[in-house]
């Protein structure tokens, strides 16, 4: 174990500690403890905000697992991965002002809590809330397994101890701090995964004696690494152009990035949130990226994609260095982890248990259960972890896609089209998430596209069809009510 590189990720972790129980304080003076826990009392700025979306957005899949797929297919998957650039400011600009207006005027502190008001329907929040606590229990695994993996690589402990070490530092702070604490830690965090993509990429292209050499030998090795195709020419423009919907326009029905919408303080926040996590996606995207590819001919023949990281920065960087910059994909695990906890939380303690169950229910008995719900998650996730799958990202993206599938229409045609109807939203995301799973087991990548675009356009056409066709029987139920 060394500890030159140890200990810069103890002084982070420290760090993370005191802001988590400086939120706390502040949650315990709060007026509402749901407003608070769940959203940060709306106050969100500019740069926290941009910092809060890109954090939670760029997970282990593009620290770890992005540059160990780039690290095998090349500069065609660089490409590919740079669709992401979009994602804040297609969010933002999407959702925008009306988005967060709306949600003040129907006082949603979650996704489904807007959802619940817009269309009047139990079934689209239990629907949500299943999407959620399904989709997001993979991804939250795919989190902690990269966590696992990058203090095992650093320590030298087992998988199943750097896991619990990781499971119990998310935990203590997303249970103390809430949304706030979160909200804050991912600026933190959001500033050491910008420093880190640089060093280690100026690192890096020295190590590999400047650009120009490090592009010949991946020519000299295979000319396909190079190009937009992948090293087995697999990357054909449909699949890459099937990615803008996954990682790119679909970003929208995300509920960790759309819960971010309705967070920002005002206009002026939203606006100078656009322009910072547009850039600060785009260079980190790129930077990180580009690190898996040119760490090839530093270090060839790395077998476990994930580990392409972790072993470059200890090749390349003198070992407190390499410390402060694996601060960025451990902090890129923890912000994105956090978001997910609280998230799945909210979907159990707002979503079903005051809304269905207990609508009355006392303000400190939603703060012991909202406490209690995000410890149990923690430990089921980390009991799920225990058995690591090979490669995270293809867990990420699976329950990215899920999600997608889901809520993309209903969020977006609920805020825009007045004809959208419960019966409609409801058909968009049974046929929506029915689709996904079914086209992922059986026809993945059908007609040579990633799996998440005909499930998104089917949940489309269900939701415009159905909303037309019930929409005398929503005109007779509005007029029973009066």
């Amino acid at each position: 174990m060394s500890w030159q590189v140890i200990t810069p990720l103890i002084i982070f972790l420290v760090l993370i500690f005191i802001v988590g129980f400086w939120a706390s304080k502040k949650m315990n003076k709060s007026n509402s403890f749901l407003q608070e826990y769940f959203l940060g009392g709306r106050e969100l700025g500019g740069f926290i905000l941009a910092m809060t979306m890109m954090a939670t957005y760029g997970s282990a899949s593009s620290f770890i697992g992005g540059p160990g797929v780039a690290y095998t297919q090349g500069l065609g998957w660089v490409l590919l991965a740079m669709s992401q650039v979009v994602t804040g400011y297609f969010v933002l600009m999407v959702l925008g002002k009306k988005f967060a207006i709306t949600a003040r005027r129907y006082q949603a502190v979650t996704l489904i809590d807007y959802l619940k008001e817009r269309y009047k329907s139990k079934w689209v929040v239990l629907l949500s809330a299943f999407s959620i606590i399904v989709f997001l229990f993979s991804a939250m695994a795919a989190q902690w397994v990269g966590g696992a993996r990058l203090i095992e690589s650093l320590t030298g402990l087992s998988y199943s101890s750097a896991l619990f070490i990781f499971a119990i530092s998310v935990m203590v702070y997303v249970i103390i701090g809430g949304f706030r604490a979160v909200a804050l830690t991912d600026a933190l965090q959001g500033a050491i995964m910008f420093i880190g993509t640089l060093i280690l990429l100026i690192a890096v292209i020295i190590a590999g004696g400047g650009i120009p050499n490090i592009i010949n030998d991946l020519i000299a090795e295979n000319p396909n690494l190079i190009s937009p195709y992948g090293f087995d020419r697999g990357l054909t423009p449909l699949y890459v152009s099937s990615f803008w919907v996954l990682v790119g326009v679909g970003v929208v029905g995300l509920p960790q990035v759309t819960v971010r919408a309705m967070s920002y303080k005002n206009s002026k926040a939203m606006h100078r949130a656009i322009i910072i996590g547009t850039v600060v996606v785009g260079f980190i995207m790129l930077g990180m990226h580009l690190i898996g590819v040119f760490a090839r001919p530093i270090l060839p023949g790395i077998e476990v994609g994930d580990k392409v990281m972790p072993l470059i920065a200890l090749e390349v960087l003198p070992p407190w260095l390499a410390g402060v910059v694996l601060a960025a994909p451990m902090a890129a695990i923890m912000s994105t982890v956090d978001s997910l906890l609280l998230l799945v939380s909210s979907a159990v303690v707002k979503d079903v248990y005051i809304n269905y169950i207990k609508p009355n229910a006392e303000e400190k008995t939603i703060k012991k259960m909202s406490f209690g719900v995000t410890a149990i998650l923690g430990i089921l996730v980390f009991l799920m972890a225990l058995s690591p799958p090979d490669l995270i990202i293809w867990l990420n993206l699976f329950s990215f896609g899920g999600l997608e599938a889901a809520f993309i229409w209903p969020v977006v045609l609920g805020l825009y089209w007045r004809k959208g109807n419960k019966f409609g939203a409801i058909s968009s995301m049974v046929i929506g998430i029915g689709s996904y799973i079914i086209f992922h087991l059986y026809f993945p990548n059908l007609f040579g596209m990633h799996t998440v675009v005909l499930p998104v356009i089917l949940s489309l056409i269900s939701f415009i069809i159905v909303s037309i066709m019930t929409s005398n029987k929503i005109k007779e139920e509005a007029d029973l009510q009066y």
